[in-house]
This record gives C-alpha cells, structure tokens and sequence, in this order.
C-alpha cells in the first residue's frame, strides 16, 4: 500500500478511498478473516491500508513539493542573471 500511495500521491484522496476500499475486499477474496471476527478484520485492515497508503502519499506530496521548490528558485536565479 506504500507503494500505490506513492504512485496515486497526486490524487491523494483517491488513493485514500481505494485503499479503504480495495485492501478489505482482497481480503476478503483471499479468505483471510475467520468466519467469527469478519468485521474487526476487516475494519483493523481497512484502516492499516489507509496508513500505509497515507505514508506514500506523503512522501510523495513531500517530493513534489521539494521539486516545485527547485523550479522556482532555478526560474528566480535565472530571471536575476538574465533580465
């Protein structure tokens, strides 16, 4: 989920959703949750998807920003060097 957090971190809400989302039915589809603990497992696994997902979109968000820093000091230097 760290992953496809740092892949959808541009749609981060997106991303968020469908971890909530996809994380539980993959569990479900797999046969992970015993048959008298279906919804703790599923809520407990829903909310660790959406933390991991949360981490790759914020290191994501935080490359982005980091770039976007660079462009615009490098545009700044350039408009001070050539008027």
């Amino acid at each position: 989920m760290i992953l496809f957090g740092l892949v959808m971190g541009r749609w981060w809400r997106a991303a968020l959703v469908s971890a909530a989302i996809v994380w539980p039915m993959l569990l479900i589809v797999t046969g992970v949750p015993e048959p008298g603990s279906w919804l703790s497992t599923l809520l407990l696994g829903g909310l660790l998807a959406v933390a991991n997902a949360a981490v790759g979109v914020a290191v994501h968000q935080a490359l982005l920003g980091l770039v976007r820093l660079i462009r615009q000091v490098d545009l700044e230097r350039r408009r001070k060097v050539h008027p």
